[in-house]
């Protein structure tokens, strides 16, 4: 694929410097790009390759000042990292963009399937499955029965959707990723085994919400687990039964969230956080990777970090005062010398 510099600023409704006519055909980071790449500076740290940078392009922010010589053409626009995000959007939808039912694949004749629809090799659509308009379903993609799939979602290969689960609009599901599994359910039987209890929720998931590889998240006991609009979670996340992460919350790779524990709106948990069950995560929350969470957290727009979670500033405190402990051991320990001797001296 071939662009000239002024579709692109078209695209991204910037203004140009240079040779508008100029042809890329590849996306390049700045530091290495080569003629015909595209690139883009964003960040300061890199404004020294803008004026080595062998590409033929570079989007820049209106505000920054050349101070030397350049060969490539320049985009100016108001945010060059929101405009490179939106080039790159654009470029996978051309890249991926594919339609048609591959062989050989199932789909239950009950099955409601859409326009423009693409399903691939060796993919499983079961009984009274509802696929929207432009859903991507990459091979060997498993759906259950009575699945709701809407407008525009992807589905990346080997993803598996159990049965009764509800995907919103523009939904993307990466690799290996499980939605709908059993949750983690079983009741302790006075012989010391236990027993397996049902589970006949579901799960939701709102529009623009993504997915990482290998994520695994639970249908509820009863009632739903649901993900809110525009959540975006990394790979390797464990969602357990009955959760609910607000609107526009981001999860890191690694986190696992304990059942019918509800996450708030705009919150960020780092890699690797644990959140305990039946607890509440308030709005805002911002909570530092390898953290505990096991209790509420019911002020809104505060940091967290450590385990157990105290509020950052704290938790920093107190890892001051750790580094510390070596020393104030040994300064312990002169103090006791001292007094000892003192006793020894006084008692003569």
């Amino acid at each position: 694929m071939q662009f000239t510099a002024k579709q692109i600023s078209e695209i991204v409704n910037g203004s140009i410097e240079g040779n508008g006519d100029v042809v890329v055909s590849r996306v390049e980071k700045i530091e290495e790009a080569t003629e015909g790449g595209l690139t883009f500076l964003a960040n300061p740290k890199y404004e020294n390759y803008l004026y080595t940078t062998g590409a033929s392009v570079v989007i820049v922010n209106n505000d920054l000042e050349i101070e030397a010589a350049i060969n490539a053409t320049l985009i100016r626009v108001k945010n060059a990292y929101t405009a490179i995000t939106l080039l790159l959007d654009q470029y996978n939808n051309i890249r991926f963009h594919k339609t048609g039912i591959e062989e050989p694949s199932f789909i239950h004749p009950t099955a409601k399937i859409g326009n423009d629809v693409y399903i691939g090799a060796f993919s499983y659509i079961g009984a009274e499955v509802v696929l929207g308009d432009n859903v991507s379903v990459y091979p060997q993609v498993y759906i259950g029965d009575n699945v709701q799939i809407g407008n525009g979602a992807i589905l990346f290969p080997g993803v598996k959707i159990y049965h009764d689960c509800v995907l919103g609009e523009q939904v993307t599901i990466h690799s290996g990723a499980v939605i709908g599994s059993d949750g983690f359910g079983f009741a302790p039987q006075e012989d010391g085994t236990y027993r397996k209890i049902s589970q006949i929720g579901n799960v939701v998931i709102e529009d623009q919400v993504e997915i990482g590889a290998n994520t695994t998240i639970d249908r509820a006991t009863m009632g739903h687990t649901i993900v809110r609009k525009g959540v975006k979670l990394d790979n390797l996340i464990q969602l357990a039964h009955n959760v609910e992460v607000g609107e526009n919350s981001v999860i890191a790779a690694q986190t696992g969230i304990s059942g019918s524990t509800k996450v708030g709106k705009q919150v960020i948990l780092g890699g690797q956080v644990g959140a305990v069950g039946h607890i509440t995560i308030a709005d805002g929350t911002q909570v530092q990777a390898q953290s505990g969470i096991n209790r509420s957290i019911e002020d809104p727009g505060l940091k967290w970090a450590g385990t157990p979670a105290s509020q950052f500033q704290t938790q920093m405190r107190a890892q001051v005062v750790l580094q510390r402990l070596p020393d104030l051991e040994r300064r312990i320990d002169q103090l006791e010398k001292i007094l000892k001797e003192f006793k020894e001296e006084k008692n003569k």
